[in-house]
């Protein structure tokens, strides 16, 4: 069960062990999409909490899915966003799902310093099974499955790749259980979506909003040492669930608990407000912000290297009406090419 935590006011004292220049940056990090790293440091815990808001409605009106699978690639979003956060070099986070059900794969795609792109696939034949309203139980959206999530350092380093099965009804669950089997570190997640109506102008509009918040319990993880990839120092073959849970952690974890949805969500409330009434007892420090932005690397030119890697008889197939016509399932952007603009360029096979 959950408890609402009472707001102490910004004029509650502050404990003398606690940075007042980290307090401040809490205080007036009101904005929205950015992510906000944080260190729990009576508690021995580090975790990043994240806002979003306008980049998340850009992004999932691009492709005007049902209601039901909107929230639901928000939901995969916002985690991606407080997972890819995480990278301290040039590179890419990527989330996927393949399933069995009416959503049978999501991607969201992550790129430092920032950008963001996702889609979702739902299967055509079983379109109708998805509804115009949540019912509030996810997993019958994604089935059974796989949850994969990559690190990519680039063209020239080995990708990390942990897959674990889609279990539970939610993606948060889905989450805990990869930290679990996969990095073998102590993590709590906890998310939050909403699509919000405002009235104006004799109109009402609509928003996607989205926020969240994860910690992982680092003991004894001194200066900036991250142990979210790769995985922890468990021994091989025991589990977290075998070992017994520190006091810190455990008192770390029932406060985020107690966090409502409408506390992740409400635009009035700054996301390091929100951490200093969760924490404010303890050592709590934030770091900058980052800020979050939609974007999608496709363009013309690399759509047209890509169709020119195809052999002709492939690139016959796509031809309709003397064109070729590629739209991108990440941003929806519309491609089109003349079918003769290919004839003059060598094939280089597929990349």
């Amino acid at each position: 069960m959950r408890r609402r935590v009472s707001w102490p006011g910004a004029s509650a004292p502050i404990r003398a062990d606690m940075n007042r220049q980290s307090v401040d940056v809490a205080l007036d990090s009101a904005a929205d999409d950015l992510v906000i790293p944080f260190a729990i440091e009576g508690l021995e815990v580090r975790g990043r909490i994240v806002r979003l808001g306008h980049e998340l409605d850009v992004l999932l009106k691009r492709h005007a899915y049902p209601e039901p699978v909107s929230a639901l690639l928000a939901e995969a979003v916002t985690l991606t966003v407080l997972l890819g956060a995480s990278l301290k070099f040039d590179g890419r986070f990527i989330l996927q799902t393949q399933s069995d059900g009416p959503v049978d794969m999501m991607v969201v795609d992550y790129e430092t310093p920032g950008q963001i792109r996702a889609c979702a696939r739902i299967a055509p034949d079983r379109r109708d099974e998805i509804g115009a309203r949540r019912d509030g139980n996810l997993a019958k959206l994604l089935g059974r499955g796989t949850l994969a999530m990559t690190i990519d350092q680039g063209p020239h380093m080995s990708r990390y790749q942990g897959v674990v099965p889609l279990e539970g009804e939610s993606l948060e669950a889905a989450a805990r259980l990869y930290f679990q089997q996969s990095e073998q570190i102590p993590t709590e997640v906890r998310l939050a979506v909403a699509e919000t109506y405002k009235a104006g102008g004799g109109q009402a509009t609509t928003g996607w909003r989205s926020g969240g918040i994860m910690i992982q319990h680092l003991p004894e993880s001194g200066g900036d040492v991250r142990r979210d990839l790769p995985p922890g120092d468990v021994p091989d073959g025991v589990m977290i669930a075998d070992v017994r849970e520190d006091d810190h952690w455990s008192e770390a974890r029932l406060l985020l608990e107690t966090v409502e949805d409408h506390e992740l969500l409400d635009p009035d409330i700054a996301a390091g407000r929100l951490l200093y009434r969760l924490y404010h007892e303890r050592a709590i420090r934030v770091f900058d912000a980052q800020p979050i932005a939609e974007r999608c690397r496709c363009s013309r030119d690399k759509i047209e290297t890509l169709i020119g890697q195809f052999s002709e008889e492939e690139r016959a197939d796509m031809i309709q009406d003397d064109r070729i016509v590629v739209t991108c399932e990440f941003c929806s952007s519309v491609y089109e090419f003349p079918a003769d603009v290919f004839d003059s360029k060598p094939e280089t096979g597929p990349a």
